[in-house]
């Protein structure tokens, strides 16, 4: 059941990892104006991604120094995301071993 539970944990922290990467592409081609915002959902769909990594990014932001546009808070969370990944495998293998 512990276990079960450690691997749901991966797979969301796998999938935020994806939403990261997919509001950074997004960003990027809105920036060169590949994707144009005009259209309304479009607009929902970035605003959706934005609320829902806005409270991620926010902590990272306060800590990081301002680099002008350059933004790295979602580099910043990516690597957490992959430490809080690389932990719970770590205790999911320890429960394995212990209930072997």
């Amino acid at each position: 059941m512990l276990l079960a539970l450690f691997n749901i944990a991966d797979l969301l922290l796998r999938v935020l990892g994806w939403i990261v990467i997919a509001q950074v592409v997004l960003s990027w081609l809105i920036a060169f104006n590949v994707i144009n915002t005009s259209s309304e959902g479009v607009r929902r769909f970035v605003q959706g991604i934005d609320r829902l990594l806005d409270p991620l990014y926010r902590p990272i932001r306060k800590i990081l120094p301002d680099f002008g546009g350059l933004d790295l808070s979602p580099i910043v969370l990516l690597i957490a995301i992959q430490i809080v990944r690389m932990l719970i495998g770590g205790l999911a293998n320890d429960v394995a071993v212990a209930g072997a």
